[in-house]
């Protein structure tokens, strides 16, 4: 399996005695926000531990930069992936005309509310340690488009990308010329993924969808494995109100004669898919019934988890990410993999405990529970809907003993920004409300007034400007003196935690 811990090495202890002038000093070719944000305004922040997460930044050579930013463009001029026709007709012309490349290789597709990239990612490192070629193809990606389309483990270089693109386009734009609507954004990438898993080729394609499951555009593979992880309220305009409504649109990826891996769901949700199984002839695994988690307790820099596969119980298995719902992404991502391999069915034994745990242990999920800086200490979570931001606001009581919590808040203006909120009170001592740059962000003040009926005037700041809402949090958290226990945790969306990644020194 490839190494997934990333290129970014630890920093020589000795850099901690720099004075922060020295530091700006030596980044002045740099944007100035981004060497202020790097040094810190009282202490020097140093990375978090290893694993560290495999995150592209911008091609080096100018040439590869501008060639990539170029495709970037033409894709922008698409449907965004908020601008919807639900229909698969469009992405299946297009798989006709490149010769059905999804069908060149087996699937697991992967549905759910939450948690889908974490448990692509495990899925993943499973496989390349047991020797699979694998590509992974998942949204919406931290800070680099090309994150979206991973081979062994990896983001495909710039230039594959560029490539992948220049091969497809001709064949996009036939397909446009024939559809009533052009191919979107979301549709041209996934036609770029399914054909690069079988240029490359893959032995296996661990396949997220992008919303939903039965129009999603992903939909066109009949995945061998479907994993369903938890369903919760989220784009209620498009899948429906209830969990119910929408487990029905998520069990479109429940393909005849399957296996089905479920994650706990509410009640509603669970009867709708097992139905779906029913009509489908798929065979199903429920977690906390034929699967799940046994026993877990906190760890340095993660947690050590015992799960119960379909063939048995693997203990003393490593987790290198914080919080329970990890270890039950974990656990539903052995079980796939297990229901992949035939265990359970064709075969009684369990898998290899040693590849297990050191495919566990080699996982990152950037942007998720992520630390990227120490003293004072910022973990970067993308949870955006009241169900994500309650199981990373248990995680965050659980993994560190943060004295005083500071909450950076930028969210997009279609979501339960309230149930958000609400669900982070109880843990931010403060919140700066912010902004990303994104057209989809809520205004920093329309955000912070929301925030003010939840916390009180007197708990919320407004820092328009990402840059300075960092530098804000940060100095609140070290107000109580560096070794008092402070620490800030930027939230509400993925595109907010991808720029502070990248301004926190990340890619």
């Amino acid at each position: 399996m490839s190494d997934i811990s990333g290129e970014n090495d630890q920093p020589d202890p000795s850099d901690a005695l720099d004075s922060f002038d020295e530091i700006i000093d030596a980044e002045t070719t740099r944007d100035p926000d981004l060497a202020v944000i790097e040094a810190g305004s009282r202490t020097l922040r140093t990375q978090g531990g290893p694993p560290q997460a495999d995150i592209p930044g911008r091609p080096e050579d100018p040439e590869v930069d501008k060639a990539l930013r170029e495709v970037e463009a033409e894709l922008a001029t698409r449907w965004g992936e908020t601008k919807l026709e639900p229909s698969v007709a469009r992405i299946a012309a297009l798989m006709d005309v490149l010769g059905e490349p999804q069908r060149s290789y087996p699937s697991i597709h992967i549905t759910g509310t939450n948690g889908k990239t974490s448990t692509a990612r495990m899925i993943e490192a499973l496989l390349g340690a047991f020797e699979l070629r694998t590509g992974r193809y998942t949204s919406p990606h931290v800070q680099s488009i090309t994150e979206r389309i991973s081979l062994d483990g990896a983001a495909i270089s710039a230039e594959r990308f560029i490539e992948t693109y220049q091969d497809v386009k001709p064949y996009v734009e036939m397909v446009d010329a024939q559809q009533e609507y052009r191919l979107s954004f979301f549709e041209v990438l996934t036609g770029m993924a399914y054909a690069a898993f079988a240029d490359a080729p893959v032995d296996v394609a661990v396949v997220e969808v992008g919303m939903g499951g039965s129009w999603d555009a992903t939909n066109v593979i009949d995945g061998d494995v479907a994993v369903v992880t938890p369903i919760d309220l989220d784009h209620t305009d498009r899948l429906g109100s209830t969990p119910g409504e929408i487990a029905t649109e998520k069990a479109g990826i429940v393909k005849q004669d399957a296996t089905v891996i479920l994650a706990q769901q509410p009640v509603d949700a669970a009867q709708v898919l097992l139905k779906k199984a029913v009509d489908v002839n798929a065979t199903v695994a429920r977690e906390g019934l034929e699967f799940g988690v046994v026993a877990r307790q906190v760890a340095v820099g993660g947690q050590l988890v015992t799960l119960r596969g379909l063939g048995g119980e693997y203990d003393e298995v490593y987790l290198p990410l914080h919080g329970a719902h990890q270890a039950h992404n974990a656990a539903v991502a052995l079980a796939a993999v297990e229901a992949f391999f035939g265990v359970g069915a064709q075969r009684p034994e369990p898998l290899d405990i040693d590849t297990v745990r050191k495919a566990f242990a080699a996982v990152s999920s950037p942007g998720r529970m992520e630390v990227v800086r120490r003293s004072p200490t910022v973990v970067l979570d993308a949870a955006h809907n009241p169900a994500g931001a309650r199981v990373t606001a248990e995680a965050v009581g659980e993994a560190f003993q943060f004295s005083r919590l500071i909450g950076v808040v930028g969210a997009s203006g279609d979501k339960n920004v309230r149930g958000l909120l609400e669900a982070f009170e109880p843990v931010f001592a403060e919140v700066v409300v912010t902004q990303n740059s994104s057209h989809r962000a809520m205004d920093a003040d329309e955000l912070a007034a929301v925030a003010v009926e939840v916390f009180g005037e007197d708990r919320v700041q407004v820092e328009p400007r990402l840059p300075d809402a960092l530098e804000a949090a940060i100095t609140l958290a070290e107000e109580e003196g560096e070794f008092a226990g402070g620490g800030v945790l930027v939230t509400g969306s993925v595109i907010t935690v991808g720029e502070a990644r990248l301004l926190l020194g990340k890619g």
